[in-house]
């Protein structure tokens, strides 16, 4: 493939060309010195800018399920890893208790159903002892004050069968709280899903007078699942809802698994002055291997390209030793120019030196970083390091001098 042209400024032209007429007039002290030049091809393929975060990976829904009301555990009918369908029995709770309070309070209704009978029954029999009052008086035959005492002993009648109707009331209320207190002594599953943990025994007695004690732990369907990520906050700008994400886990270290973001929470996160916020991503486990509790090493997709020329980015960081640059001028200062920062790499192109080349770069994975503008085509051997004959031990070279920065 043709050589790529980069366009720049005079002043980076002619100080990359005194660079490399420094460089070369420096040559034959570095044969002297028996310098050898580590080169690595520039070439062509993919790269991406990714953000990297921990996460750990949960299920989509998960319910605990608690007891509402305190006594021992008489029956558990599911353990972990079992499937359950909503409204399913999954744990008893000794019932004797309630239901012996149940019988009080039906006893108690029964009671208070007698006692409005008994109010009623009175009510009629001063209703009438009140119209008999009123038909004397009327006739001249009762005196007006019986009469008056019949009607007030027909309204203390009324007001006793309103209350025993009360007290018929309050006593259904208590047998239906009752009868709802031994309901909740059968534990059932709220949702179809998987029990994922047990945290009580036969036997063991729990206390709901503050809270609900936990029993189990269900998850819906662990097919689907959620990575909830800590994302610093100079990354945060950089993700948005619908990125794909890249992830693994140490379960399978050979595998790399697919989500995507489903969301940023607005929250932010701060343990020891960092701040973060959690990306939440969705994903896929079709074959149940992604478990909860997973700790997962998340790669968000920033920006990627398909077909890039690449060059090591160590290229990038190569600084020549000193020792070669002493009769050279100073390299040009980096400067970031519009759409990609200004950099220098060496190219060792068969001559006793390598010489500089402008470039402009992009993305950058880490390892690669992706050129724009250079005059660097797929094959170019780009400098990344030195190794000196001082270095030889038993046939194997080692840095003598010279640095990868």
């Amino acid at each position: 493939m043709g050589r790529r042209k980069f366009g720049t400024g005079a002043v980076l032209v002619a100080l990359a060309g005194a660079v490399a007429l420094g460089w070369l007039a420096v040559g034959r002290p570095a044969a002297e010195a028996g310098v050898t030049f580590h080169t690595k091809p520039v070439t062509r393929g993919g790269v991406a800018a990714r953000v990297t975060a921990t996460g750990t990976l949960s299920p989509l829904v998960q319910v605990l399920v608690g007891s509402q009301v305190s006594g021992r555990i008489q029956e558990l009918l599911v353990d972990f890893n079992s499937k359950v369908a909503r409204g399913q029995v999954i744990a008893r709770i000794d019932p004797r208790v309630f239901e012996a309070e149940v019988a009080e309070a039906r006893a108690n209704r029964s009671a208070a159903e007698a006692a409005v009978k008994r109010a009623q029954a009175d009510w009629t029999d001063a209703r009438l002892k009140r119209e008999r009052a009123a038909g004397l008086a009327a006739r001249g035959v009762g005196s007006q004050a019986d009469a008056d005492t019949a009607h007030a002993s027909e309204q203390a009648a009324a007001a006793q069968v309103a209350s025993a109707q009360a007290g018929l009331a309050q006593a259904g209320a208590a047998l239906e709280q009752a009868e709802t207190q031994l309901a909740y002594t059968t534990i059932v599953s709220p949702i179809d899903g998987i029990v994922i943990s047990r945290d009580v025994d036969v036997g063991q007695t729990v206390a709901a007078s503050l809270q609900a004690p936990t029993l189990f732990t269900i998850a819906e369907d662990l097919r689907k699942m959620e990575v909830h990520t800590s994302v610093a906050e100079a990354d945060v700008g950089r993700i948005s809802a619908g990125m794909a994400v890249e992830f693994g886990v140490d379960a399978y270290p050979a595998e790399r698994f697919q989500g995507v973001v489903k969301e940023i929470r607005y929250a932010p996160q701060t343990l020891q002055n960092v701040v973060t916020y959690d990306a939440v991503v969705a994903v896929e486990n079709p074959e149940r291997k992604l478990r909860p509790g997973m700790t997962a090493d998340v790669s968000f997709v920033v920006e990627e390209r398909a077909d890039a020329l690449l060059v090591p980015s160590a290229a990038l960081r190569f600084m020549p030793p000193p020792e070669l640059l002493a009769s050279a001028p100073p390299l040009p200062s980096e400067a970031d120019g519009p759409g990609g920062a200004r950099r220098l790499v060496w190219v060792q192109d068969g001559s006793a030196a390598p010489r500089p080349v402008p470039v402009r770069t992009g993305l950058s994975d880490g390892r690669s970083t992706e050129i724009l503008e250079g005059e660097l085509a797929p094959g170019d051997l780009v400098v990344v390091g030195t190794l000196g004959e001082a270095g030889v031990e038993g046939g194997t070279r080692r840095p003598a001098f010279g640095r990868i920065l």
